[in-house]
């Protein structure tokens, strides 16, 4: 019989994580996605049920990866807050299963391994998409997400400058103060996001924020907040102007605002690009539309539990 599963908590997960390792797990996921084969990955889209009390949804997201024996679901509750709210937007579980008895393995903290492999791909997104002279990162919002694209954009590439926007001044503050490098604090988003090379959207927004007549021609924009078919970060002028690629296909036309209510047609796939198979148009204006998937969870988990086994047995 199998002994109880292991259970890794926030700090640990955040000591394990690593860009460096988890960035080419995630490319490799996001290309054996695109490939549509069965036993490479095996991953519904997300089923959510509204928790219409709280303002929120309870999304499941389940994956099975054959040929990598790996059998995952993650549980994330995401909430529409009022502004200035404590209460968290987001709360996530990542579970491992073993997939030939069907027992939990592991269960672990899926804050972190949401914050960071969303993160990472929007940072595989603009490695892809974006121009190679890029020079200004511009991040619109200030919490959890935007600290982590902070982090991993600032790890990846080198950006002479960085501005940051919030709804709130002092959400700006506190970001200030939570990241290591220099930031520019912006009073508005047409100042933030006027002639940066890459913009992040990882706002709580509901209706469009960031605006086609500001974004400058070539532009890369990691589109990463609305996650529900009503919901919109970004105006109808930006999203049929631009080249847009998404995570998932299905997911898109399923759960994005920006993507379903603007009408446009998705070129491509990331994991296309990644196999080769379509463009990166970066000589265009390009927008990547991040819902997140459950094989990114599945492999960030996976390399949790692999760290934590062999720090478990040197020990």
């Amino acid at each position: 019989m199998a002994g109880p599963p292991l259970i890794i908590w926030e700090r640990e997960v955040e000591q394990l994580l690593l860009y460096a390792e988890l960035v080419p797990r995630l490319e490799d996921a996001l290309g054996k996605f695109s490939r549509r084969d069965n036993a490479e990955v095996i991953q519904p889209v997300r089923t959510t049920v509204a928790l219409q009390k709280h303002n929120g949804f309870l999304g499941v997201m389940p994956t099975y990866m054959e040929n990598d024996g790996l059998l995952c679901a993650k549980f994330v509750c995401f909430y529409k807050r009022e502004l200035g709210s404590a209460l968290p937007a987001t709360q996530a579980t990542v579970v491992l299963l073993n997939p030939q008895y069907g027992n939990v393995e592991a269960v672990m903290d899926g804050d972190v391994i949401t914050g960071m492999r969303t993160a990472a791909v929007s940072a595989v997104s603009a490695k892809l998409l974006m121009r190679p002279d890029a020079e200004v990162l511009a991040i619109l919002g200030t919490g959890k997400q935007a600290l982590s694209h902070y982090n991993v954009f600032t790890e990846m590439f080198s950006f002479k400058e960085v501005r940051v926007w919030s709804h709130r001044k002092e959400g700006i503050e506190r970001f200030r103060q939570s990241v290591s490098g220099p930031v520019t604090m912006c009073v508005s988003v047409e100042e933030a996001v006027t002639g940066a090379d890459v913009i992040v959207t990882v706002t709580r927004c509901t209706e469009p924020v960031l605006f086609g007549r500001w974004v400058k021609p070539g532009a890369h924009v990691a589109a990463v907040g609305a996650c529900r078919p009503n919901w919109r970060e970004v105006d109808d002028v930006l999203m049929k102007e631009a080249v847009v690629y998404v995570d998932s296909r299905d997911g898109a036309m399923t759960e994005s605002g920006d993507v379903i209510l603007s009408g446009v047609e998705v070129f491509a796939e990331l994991g296309d690009v990644i196999n080769g198979t379509k463009p990166a148009h970066r000589e265009k204006t390009t927008v990547f539309k991040s819902l997140g998937m459950a094989v990114e969870d599945a492999v960030s988990a996976k390399l949790v539990l692999d760290k934590w086994k062999a720090k478990a047995s040197q020990s």
